[in-house]
């Protein structure tokens, strides 16, 4: 086993330093991953950027297209044949279409390849042509980024850790009953084991349903073909000393190193790791209004996430050396067309000091890091109307459930973050003196001009940072 991990860690780097050779010598290629948590618009935010790579009139905040350096822009196979395909044709018909409609979230990994042919800027542009940049762009659950802080813990680790959280959660008690009762050292029983993984994972789906992020395992929640393996048919169970052997904890134990060995070391070494700019969704606004644990649990999230990366600069030699490193991460708070755009500085504030931790950590080991506030498909439109005597600045759109035009004021966001953070961080179970409403938008219909794509708030500010110092 050791012996083929060598193998395996030594091929990859020889197929990392082909790519840098090929990409700092003929076309350079950008592997931009997007992910986040459950409902932050991770198949919307790539229809979007792609739509409107494709058709810029609506990118001014990328230096590139603004200096008017992009000549071309096209979609072509991605390269690895063995990924499925980003379905864009089908989610763009499904926002911009007649009757539009939100597209199904991700449920497993997908890769799409953008390529831009782009003129160089600077004092020798005249005596160079344009070269054409590939974009890679590899979606994928936050669930499955989540695991990846398992590789570095054992199974007790794990088990102490999500029963110290969920045991005051209302919907952890099924199965928390149920784990107190059963006894670790007693013999396996696999009926027993598959009753518990299933009350582990109706746990896992109630604990997403009402904001929690700490959702591991991710394939217990997306298990694909998986389900029903023995692979996730494992729980956390209490036990005080070590187990025996064959008894019902030994075997968890055995399970839990098997989906780290067989799910979580393949998907971090052939997809993660070849990584090198990073956007990370958040729906801040859905975590404020399900109450301060929500938020809590998203800030712990956060932090999480960022430890799975392996943050620094990629310089070429030490890309040969070391491997690839995530170069720049964008944290982004979605759904910001929910909101007035004078309470978008707030919602900045908010994920900016959610993801601090995080963020500082990158940083110093010498990533680049930017939090923002963004609608990667803008839903709403703004208006202001009186309200006993008040002038109060509402969004205005059709509800998701009625089908109704409705105009909203969610409430007002804290001018200061340490409002909503330092409940959130003391255990509050509800906001005092103010309700943060929130509402479920359908897309807009839409009448598009020619060259330009979908409306969006900074969607062009997030591609600039991102990729546009490799434009």
């Amino acid at each position: 086993m050791a012996f083929t991990s060598i193998v395996d860690t030594a091929v990859r780097s020889v197929e990392n330093l082909g790519d840098s050779i090929n990409g700092a010598l003929f076309e350079p290629v950008i592997r931009l991953g997007v992910t986040g948590l459950a409902r932050s618009g991770k198949t919307v935010f790539i229809t979007s950027l792609v739509a409107n790579l494709l058709d810029r009139g609506r990118m001014p905040g990328l230096v590139a297209e603004r200096d008017g350096r992009i000549e071309a822009a096209y979609l072509q196979p991605q390269p690895d044949d063995t990924v499925p395909r980003f379905d864009f044709e089908t989610h763009l018909s499904a926002l911009t279409g007649q009757s539009p409609h939100w597209p199904d979230s991700t449920r497993a990994i997908s890769e799409l390849r953008l390529s831009l042919r782009v003129r160089p800027s600077g004092v020798l542009s005249g005596l160079q042509g344009p070269r054409v940049v590939h974009l890679d762009i590899v979606d994928y659950p936050g669930e499955w980024l989540l695991d990846l802080g398992l590789l570095d813990k054992t199974y007790d680790q794990w088990a102490a850790d999500v029963l110290a959280r969920i045991t005051n959660r209302d919907c952890a008690q099924g199965f928390m009953e149920r784990a107190r009762a059963v006894d670790p050292t007693a013999d396996h029983d696999e009926t027993l084991a598959q009753d518990l993984a299933k009350r582990f994972a109706l746990y896992l789906q109630d604990a997403r349903k009402q904001g929690f992020s700490d959702c591991t395992p991710g394939r217990f929640l997306l298990p694909g073909d998986l389900e029903g393996s023995p692979v996730l048919t494992f729980a956390p169970i209490p036990i005080d000393g070590p187990s025996k052997r064959r008894s019902l904890h030994r075997e968890m134990e055995r399970r839990y190193e098997a989906y780290k060995s067989r799910v979580i070391k393949p998907f971090f070494q052939d997809h993660f790791a070849r990584i090198d700019r990073q956007v990370v969704l958040v729906d801040v606004l859905g975590a404020i209004h399900k109450g301060p644990q929500a938020v809590e649990d998203m800030r712990a999230a956060m932090t999480d996430i960022l430890a799975s990366f392996k943050p620094g600069r990629n310089a070429f030699l030490s890309r040969l050396l070391r491997g690839k490193r995530v170069e720049k991460i964008l944290f982004a708070a979605t759904k910001a067309d929910h909101l007035h755009h004078e309470q978008h500085p707030q919602l900045t504030g908010i994920i900016e000091a959610l993801t601090r931790d995080a963020r500082d950590r990158a940083r110093f080991a010498g990533a680049e890091t930017d939090a923002m506030s963004i609608a990667a498909l803008r839903a709403t439109t703004e208006m202001t109307r009186s309200h006993d005597g008040n002038e109060l600045n509402c969004v205005r759109g059709t509800l998701l459930e009625t089908g109704k035009q409705v105009a909203l004021y969610p409430g007002k966001l804290p001018e200061h973050p340490s409002e909503l953070l330092d409940p959130a961080r003391a255990g509050a179970d509800k906001w005092l003196g103010e309700d943060y409403q929130i509402m479920g938008f359908a897309p807009a219909p839409l009448s598009l001009k020619p060259g330009d794509g979908p409306p969006h708030i900074r969607l062009d500010r997030a591609v600039q940072f991102l990729i546009g110092d490799r434009l």
